[in-house]
């Protein structure tokens, strides 16, 4: 009897290939990227390094990375690079890495104790900001519309808008990219406000910003750096346009300040 033998002509690219194994196929090559982001540490690797590390093609490179980073497991590093996001923080906590939850509710606690409104801790997933952490104060009237769990685009809050700004360039420009069809259902919010308010962030060193994320608030934040410096959380306070005169936002601003010195020196 002949033995069998494999058809030549049937190519594997010709067999079918179900959605199942065709996700698989997408997620071990994700996987292939985020072991390679994760073994290159704090530096980062570019593209092409990543090409090379993993065996795949650049446009499937950048599209993996695209998910990434909107998802938070892998972040922009300076112009070109990329290297571990804040998603992969909980992993870290649950390392024994410290929570930032818990570290900032004593900071939220004594900004609060301090202005009387509530106080919100937030970090960034992506191109989302979520509130991780709040404090409500003593005043009758507390704005609190963002509680812990809440994700809005980075950027129309106080505490989402210091944490923007006090990232590079590249980074700032792809979250704007990625929420600007949304942008305009936060109080007509555009990219070119958002990129004005970044700015001008930058230059005051802490955020202010009203009657965007909630009609008739106005909010200031200032960014939280992890020890090496990088900007990694923000905090906020927030009221009524009424309680937020100008001199009143820099005390607050001052408050934030102060209470990050005292109670995290060396960072988050």
């Amino acid at each position: 009897m002949p033995s069998r033998s494999t058809n030549q002509n049937v190519r594997p690219a010709d067999i079918p290939v179900s959605a199942d194994d065709a996700g698989s196929r997408t997620l071990r090559r994700g996987l292939q990227v985020l072991d390679a982001v994760l073994a290159a540490g704090r530096e980062g690797l570019r593209v092409a390094d990543l090409c090379r590390a993993t065996g795949l093609e650049r446009a499937t490179v950048y599209r993996l990375l695209s998910t990434l980073v909107d998802s938070g497991y892998v972040a922009h590093r300076g112009r070109f690079g990329y290297a571990a996001g804040h998603r992969l923080a909980a992993t870290a906590a649950s390392a024994g890495q410290p929570n930032m939850a818990v570290r900032l509710q004593p900071v939220l606690e004594r900004v609060s104790a301090g202005c009387a409104d509530a106080a919100f801790a937030i970090v960034r997933e992506g191109a989302a900001s979520h509130c991780i952490a709040r404090h409500v104060g003593t005043h009758p009237v507390q704005i609190l519309v963002i509680q812990v769990g809440t994700r809005q685009p980075l950027g129309v809050g106080a505490a989402g808008l210091a944490l923007l700004a006090a990232l590079p360039d590249a980074e700032v420009q792809a979250a704007m990219a990625a929420n600007a069809p949304v942008l305009e259902q936060y109080g007509g919010m555009t990219p070119e406000r958002m990129a004005l308010l970044v700015k001008a962030t930058r230059q005051r060193g802490w955020s202010v910003i009203g009657n965007h994320a909630t009609r008739g608030v106005l909010a200031v934040g200032m960014a939280v750096r992890n020890a090496e410096g990088e900007p990694v959380a923000a905090v906020s306070v927030a009221s009524t346009l009424e309680r937020m005169p100008g001199e009143r936002q820099k005390l607050i601003a001052r408050s934030i300040g102060e209470a990050l010195a005292a109670l995290l020196p060396r960072g988050i």
